[in-house]
């Protein structure tokens, strides 16, 4: 064994990408990381907004180990029994008329594969994305991610893409025309600074994909599966996607993605694939969060969980808080200031949180999340912020 400690060993071994915390996480339970000392933590990052059913979830752990000691990988090529029961889970509990899936690994490859979807079917070039929006860092999921910090350092991206403003219908129909494959759009932009959509929007998004013979892409890669207080974002809207891309919380934080479609979407055999997208391991996985999610009405406790969260901060006022965010347990907190000492901060009092931009301070804990770990991420904010 190496005389390294983990922490130089990830920095000597792996290619630096990540702005890394002085932070070894070791263990998790529940809505609780451990690091390699032993010192707990409250953990409001959740894999960014993965483990919804709680680390080391009882149900999920039981469900990988059995399988992984059937059959860890099955290629789309067979069929196979435990791929085919999280399909049916997944499309009982679909928006309406979301009658298809496909399965891949994350969150960038439901949105690389809804754009190729969109594209096939409708024979169109052109995509329209919303200005602040976030779709993933492989090349054409970038390509629908509006931060050009993301995305200039690796121009040529693949053309076609336009972005306007979020939330602004008019912007929309004055763009979209007959050259338009599909829109993207989020129910929440997530790293664009917990920012809700207005359902004015989304229902002209709605009507003008109708118009115009284009389809609608819903990313729900951060808000779905529960984490909004319903099980898709798009429930608080009644809105009805072509295409709805997910992962994240999914299968209880083993890799996994997917893409649900209508009936307009058309099959693209041959076209499409992924080696590892639906193998039985994240199937498992997947079936028993998903599982656990409905027994437990984990969309009604974030619901319930949220409102706590919203009623306790807003009970004592904070000069650095320029605005509070929330839908659920999806929770932004817009600061006066940069969000990052803060976030340093948070941890040394034992609570791990993310920015979601540079004012931001974002919150996304296990749906499992105590009231009384609430109330005492609530009361640490308050003493962080005042601290200032």
């Amino acid at each position: 064994m190496s005389e390294l400690s983990t922490l130089e060993r990830e920095q000597l071994y792996s290619i630096d990408i990540y702005p890394k915390r002085e932070l070894t996480v070791v263990r998790g339970e529940g809505a609780h990381v451990y690091d390699d000392t032993g010192r707990e933590f409250i953990d409001c990052a959740a894999g960014i907004g993965v483990a919804s059913v709680g680390h080391a979830n009882p149900a999920v752990a039981k469900a990988v180990a059995e399988q992984a000691s059937k059959l860890i990988t099955c290629p789309g090529i067979f069929h196979n029994d435990v791929r085919a029961a999280f399909l049916e889970k997944l499309v009982s509990v679909a928006p309406e008329g979301l009658e298809r899936a496909f399965l891949c690994n994350s969150g960038t490859e439901a949105v690389e594969a809804a754009l190729k979807f969109a594209r096939h079917t409708t024979g169109r070039p052109n995509i329209i994305a919303t200005m602040r929006g976030y779709h993933g860092r492989t090349m054409g999921a970038l390509s629908a991610t509006h931060k050009k910090e993301y995305r200039e350092p690796f121009q040529p991206l693949p053309s076609g893409f336009t972005y306007v403003p979020y939330n602004k219908a008019e912007k929309l129909a004055a763009t979209i025309d007959e050259t338009t494959a599909a829109v993207i759009v989020e129910v929440v932009q997530g790293e664009g600074g917990i920012r809700p959509a207005n359902a004015e929007f989304l229902h002209a998004a709605r009507q003008l994909c109708d118009e115009h013979g284009a389809l609608l892409i819903v990313d729900e890669v951060q808000t779905g599966f529960c984490r909004t207080g319903r099980m898709f974002g798009c429930e608080h809207f009644n809105l009805k996607p072509d295409l709805l891309c997910l992962a994240k919380a999914m299968a209880g934080g083993v890799p996994m993605g997917a893409v649900l479609a209508s009936d307009k979407v058309q099959p693209l055999r041959g076209l499409h694939g992924s080696t590892f997208g639906g193998n039985p391991l994240a199937c498992a996985a997947g079936l028993a969060a998903l599982e656990y999610m409905i027994d437990n009405d984990l969309a009604a406790e974030a619901e319930r969980k949220g409102q706590l969260f919203a009623e306790r901060f807003a009970a004592k006022k904070s000069a650095a808080v320029r605005d509070v965010r929330q839908l659920g347990l999806m929770i932004g907190i817009e600061l006066k200031e940069r969000a990052q000492p803060f976030i340093v901060k948070l941890m040394e009092h034992g609570i791990l949180a993310l920015p979601a931009g540079p004012t931001v301070l974002r919150l996304l804990p296990p749906l499992v999340v105590t009231d009384r770990d609430i109330e005492t991420v609530v009361d640490t904010l308050h003493e962080v912020l005042e601290a200032e």
